[in-house]
């Protein structure tokens, strides 16, 4: 599966997850809007559950952020009929392409909905179940 990545040239966390999602079967062609926040507002990504990249998919449902790949494959066999897709808010350590020696915070992978709520997609508690 193809993603279109959006992030500023200069990040290397973003880097990384690319590298991480490009490791487990997608292909990510990657473009640095100018203005990289009016983009995701463009996407429907308020501005809470944003992180430093967005990924979009053929099928149009966005990835915001630090996601694990193996998430965003499910996802993508499974979408619930009002989603716009999947965002970790910020950086959470130890998340794909956020990775720092064994270091690890817990985070959820959350679902946006096209009526603008949230639902807890998945609970990362473990750096294990990233990959």
């Amino acid at each position: 599966p193809v993603l279109q990545v959006l992030k500023s040239p200069t990040c290397m966390c973003c880097e990384g997850w690319v590298e991480h999602v490009n490791d487990r079967g997608f292909v990510s062609q990657i473009s640095h809007p100018q203005d990289l926040n009016a983009a995701k507002l463009r996407l429907g990504i308020p501005t809470q559950l944003q992180s430093c990249h967005t990924a979009v998919s053929e099928q149009g449902y966005v990835f915001e952020g630090h996601i694990p790949a193996n998430l965003i494959h499910r996802f993508l066999t499974e979408a619930p009929n009002d989603a716009l897709g999947l965002t970790v808010p910020g950086m959470p350590v130890g998340s794909p392409g956020m990775e720092i020696d064994e270091q690890f915070q817990p985070y959820d992978v959350l679902v946006m909905k096209s009526d603008g709520s949230t639902e807890v997609y998945a609970h990362i508690a473990t750096q294990a179940e990233q990959y």
